[in-house]
């Protein structure tokens, strides 16, 4: 197991951009999957983007083209950048590491962080 930390959730008005910030307990970049997901407020949780060990990256198509996730291995931490952010995407938000991509986008299992709040205003 693997201890997961967010951090840089916000405020911002729509058309805004947020970076979040996962930091893991322990070096996990190059074993283990890295990724996202989000619970709206009153919606279930969605998978939204991940990394895998390899450095594939994949995105749920809501999110293609305005998130990008990226890692850092010599800090122990990865990253979505969300810009263009609509209301839509309020909800918490949090990073999750696992064997597999499949595993974590389709919220089956790994280590999940606690989550951080991102409101998006109109």
């Amino acid at each position: 197991q693997v201890q997961l930390v967010e951090s840089g959730g916000d405020s911002v008005q729509a058309g805004g951009s947020l970076r979040l910030t996962c930091a893991a307990s322990r070096y996990i970049v190059s074993t283990y999957c890295m990724g996202w997901f989000r619970q709206a407020p009153g919606k279930e949780r969605e998978g939204l983007s991940c990394v895998s060990w390899s450095g594939n990256t994949y995105n749920l198509a809501s999110v293609k083209g305005r998130f990008t996730i990226s890692r850092d291995s010599t800090k122990n931490t990865f990253y979505p950048d969300m810009n263009s952010l609509t209301p839509e995407d309020t909800g918490m938000y949090c990073c999750a590491a696992g064997a597999s991509c499949t595993e974590i986008l389709l919220l089956r299992g790994g280590s999940w962080g606690q989550g951080t709040r991102v409101t998006v205003s109109s």
